[in-house]
């Protein structure tokens, strides 16, 4: 089987295969063209995320492609020590601990720690597309992208005069791992990389050098090690600071695109959203399941594993489909239909399951609840510009949006007759 996930059908309406590989009665499939064990189905995916001991986190951020040499040189020179992604047990026990006391990740820790943060920079950004009445603007640009990496900076107590080389270090890193960069490309986002890892360990040095301690997360995280390498080393924070820097923005970017394309999309959803605010959580939960910003997640095989008739091997590297997951009919009924009051919801896997659920998923949440509200009540009439069509970044593991082209409109639109029951029932299968 190829799946082609930088062009073609897949790139353009991952639907359609994930339909397909679901309808095989074989529960996992070899991808020839990534050298990749597919594995689809619900039941599946949430055993491999749970199950550490047979699928290993340690190749999770190693890049789907034979790197060129030059870069490979760059690469090695990246000391980061594994915390979260691709950290196994025994460090990523600790290190999650370390995680879990220093980052809030429950509804009413992260409401307490984060909320202000969070409505202080969904104003600054709707203030900022409100003045621009009448005008075209990408929301992926002026937006979604920017709205997380705001809040994320704020948490890790990063000035915001460095959110452009941040976020380009960011997308590079995305690009070189799961992405499809030719061999100059490779040692360019590869040397960024580098800069970036150098960038974090800085920002901790400083801190330690300087024994400042503040709100942020990095203050948090070295006054949690108390001068003790058994509890987290100073390197380990620099890199738990790496990761989030990434994690904490691109994943809910994704979210927010995605949860925006969903509601403009169809005049009725935003309309029902700017009538009803309150069905903004479920609506937020069901582009999670219909549209997820992550829709595949490597591990890698620690023994054979049979699936059905289907035995992958001991060492396979394994592309998780969970974007495929959220679909499997014998989970969620009408998997196909965007259904924000569809009760099954809560059963998506696109912040994970197991010892490396999300730790940022309170975060994103709160972040895309807010957002979607209040640029519903500051700007009722936005819609798609006519010439916005959708397209994505080739990828294997981010499903992130080229643009969405939008016209800011801040006047209240025609009344859409039954504008909530339609969005309700409303059918879609394109943007999963």
């Amino acid at each position: 089987m190829r799946l082609n996930p930088f062009t073609g059908v897949y790139l353009t309406d991952p639907a359609d295969m994930w339909r397909r590989i679901l309808d095989d009665p074989y529960r996992a499939h070899y991808a020839d063209d990534l050298g990749l064990w597919l594995i689809s189905r619900h039941a599946d995916v949430r055993r491999a995320l749970a199950d550490t001991a047979t699928f290993a986190n340690a190749l999770t951020l190693a890049p789907v492609y034979e790197v060129c040499p030059e870069a490979m040189n760059v690469v090695v020179q990246i000391d980061a020590p594994p915390t979260t992604a691709a950290a196994d047990p025994p460090a990523h026990p600790r290190t999650r601990r370390a995680l879990r006391a220093t980052f809030a990740n429950t509804a009413d820790r992260v409401e307490a720690e984060y909320g202000a943060i969070v409505r202080r920079r969904v104003d600054q950004l709707v203030s900022r597309l409100v003045a621009r009445q009448g005008d075209q603007v990408d929301l992926v640009a002026a937006f979604a992208t920017e709205l997380p990496l705001l809040v994320v900076l704020d948490i890790l107590g990063v000035p915001d005069a460095d959110i452009a080389r941040i976020r380009r270090w960011a997308d590079g890193q995305i690009a070189l791992i799961w992405g499809q960069p030719d061999p100059a490309e490779q040692v360019r986002l590869a040397q960024g990389l580098l800069e970036f890892w150098q960038y974090c360990q800085e920002l901790v040095r400083q801190r330690v050098d300087s024994g400042d301690r503040r709100a942020d997360f990095i203050s948090r995280a070295l006054a949690y090690r108390d001068d003790d390498d058994a509890v987290l080393t100073v390197p380990e924070v620099a890199s738990l600071a790496f990761n989030l820097l990434v994690a904490g923005h691109e994943t809910t970017a994704g979210l927010l695109a995605h949860a925006l394309d969903q509601a403009l999309s169809t005049p009725q959803r935003w309309a029902a959203l700017t009538e009803d605010p309150r069905t903004v959580p479920a609506f937020v939960a069901e582009t999670l399941r219909f549209a997820p910003a992550i829709d595949g997640w490597l591990r890698v095989t620690r023994r054979d594993v049979t699936l059905g008739e289907v035995t992958i091997p001991a060492g396979a590297r394994c592309l998780l489909l969970i974007g495929a997951a959220n679909r499997d009919p014998s989970v969620f009924a009408h998997p196909d239909r965007f259904d924000p009051h569809r009760p099954d919801v809560g059963d998506h896997l696109s912040f994970g399951h197991g010892p490396h659920f999300c730790i940022g998923a309170g975060l994103a949440r709160l972040e895309a609840g807010i957002a979607l509200t209040r640029l519903a009540a500051a700007i009722p009439g936005l819609r798609f510009a006519p010439e916005q069509h959708r397209s994505y970044k080739p990828n294997v593991a981010f499903r992130a949006h080229h643009t969405l082209n939008a016209i800011i409109d801040i006047t209240a639109p025609v009344a859409v007759p039954a504008a909530r029951e339609a969005a309700t029932v409303e059918s879609s299968t394109a943007g999963g």
